[in-house]
């Protein structure tokens, strides 16, 4: 019986302790992607929106490990500050924007 209770609560932990995509666009992507990420970053980059997750995922690490494109030196500083956890739950937002 405690296993079983031990057991959910670590679910139970690990679901409230999820990161929540969508806040998370919205405190650090919002601003320059807009709303749904329709929008080219400071006129720069391309429209996201629908990026499907491995692709995003790929490129947020990617700017993390210091490769990219004309966009690294604005979107490092932002990713840095991201776990695993944040930039997966980001990117699965930004491919339910279709």
């Amino acid at each position: 019986m405690k296993k079983i209770v031990l057991g959910l609560s670590v679910v139970a932990l690990s679901t409230l302790f999820a990161a929540d995509g969508a806040a998370v666009y919205k405190e650090k992507c919002f601003s320059c992607h807009g709303e749904k990420a329709v929008k080219p970053a400071l006129n720069k980059s391309v429209v996201i929106a629908g990026w499907d997750a491995a692709k995003t995922i790929a490129s947020m690490n990617g700017y993390k490990n210091d490769v990219g494109g004309p966009m690294k030196a604005i979107m490092k500083p932002i990713v840095s500050g991201m776990n695993d956890d944040e930039i997966a739950a980001v990117a699965a937002t930004i491919a339910s924007f279709k």
